[in-house]
């Protein structure tokens, strides 16, 4: 029946997700301006016959109508079109730097996580004492950081003054590894270049901490106020006065139903993560997604940004999923909900 349910929550997503494409095309278009004229501004003379080109090659001008028609046909062959700048297709664009947007964002949900549930519990255990206080004072201080703040910040700490950590890029100048899966860290260790994983792990480690600083400290006061509320259920009173160890109770009874809200946070904060390190990816020169687009915006390039924003988009269509289908795992009684 697991199954059945976790079919029956992909094929809803599937009409959904051509809403939120065809919802990002509409707002796109939408926009005032006209996407031809602000890019041919930046190149200077341009022939009329030169705009006519573009605007053909963008299909801007049909009507709307055949716009859509054409760029959903295009769409479901996985072609989103070719970048301005430089004529290479967008899929191979984004392909090429996404994996070291997962890379991070994955580097940097793991940190949160091992920061925020052990603080979060603590904080809940030793509810109103100096660690409590200490822990939602951290938490409250990485919330307000912003993170180009907090990035800069920790390249003058540990990158300049210090010099333990590199400040920008992904690995040590020269050095290289046969691209598998476009992750430094698993290409390394799947080519066994032990040098090449600790120059990716450490190149990871200021941008992972400076994307995953907000989310931890969120996340560590969900789990604390969750925490909180379980502790005093019946079924945990129940628990202690069988006698059962404070082990047990905390971290088979109590942990377990206090991640349900943690995992809806953690969820839709992935996909923030995955859209919304355009600033720390700039900060640390991180040649992921986030850059691209921001190259993008700067040179006009509207395909570009176009496929972006779908994906982003998804992106967050495709947490809320897993969001859902990990309540079914955490909680089976909200999975006939």
């Amino acid at each position: 029946m697991k199954g059945v349910r976790v079919v029956r929550r992909l094929v809803s997503a599937v009409p959904l997700a051509a809403g939120v494409v065809l919802l990002t095309f509409l707002l796109l278009r939408l926009l005032p301006g006209d996407p031809v004229d602000a890019m041919m501004g930046q190149a200077g003379n341009v022939s009329q016959q030169e705009i006519q080109a573009l605007r053909a090659q963008l299909d801007l001008d049909r009507p709307l109508g055949q716009q859509a028609v054409r760029f959903a046909g295009r769409l479901l062959h996985g072609d989103l079109g070719r970048s301005i700048r430089n004529s290479q297709p967008v899929t191979e664009l984004i392909g090429q730097s996404l994996p070291a947007t997962l890379e991070l964002a994955v580097a940097a949900g793991v940190f949160a996580v091992l920061v925020a549930v052990p603080a979060g519990v603590i904080a809940a255990l030793r509810h109103r004492s100096f660690l409590d206080h200490a822990t939602m004072g951290a938490a409250f201080a990485g919330i307000s950081m912003p993170a180009f703040w907090l990035g800069l910040v920790l390249i003058l700490v540990f990158g300049v003054a210090l010099g333990w950590l590199p400040t920008s890029g992904r690995l040590d100048p020269g050095m290289d590894v046969p691209a598998v899966t476009g992750w430094m860290t698993i290409d390394a260790l799947l080519a066994r270049d032990w040098e090449v994983f600790r120059s990716a792990v450490l190149h990871l480690i200021l941008p992972a901490v400076t994307l995953g600083a907000e989310l931890a400290a969120i996340l560590s006061r969900v789990v604390r106020s969750s925490m909180l509320e379980v502790l005093r259920a019946d079924y945990v009173r129940v628990a202690r006065a069988k006698g059962v160890d404070e082990w047990h109770v905390v971290f088979r009874h109590a942990l377990r139903n206090a991640l349900v809200p943690a995992v809806t946070v953690l969820g839709l904060q992935m996909g923030v993560l995955l859209g919304g390190n355009m600033i720390v990816e700039t900060v640390f020169s991180w040649p992921g997604l986030g850059r691209l687009v921001v190259g993008a915006i700067f040179a006009r390039d509207y395909p570009v940004v176009q496929g972006a924003v779908m994906l982003y988009a998804l992106t967050f269509l495709a947490a809320n999923l897993l969001v859902d289908l990990a309540y079914a795992l955490l909680n089976p009684r909200m999975a006939s909900a």
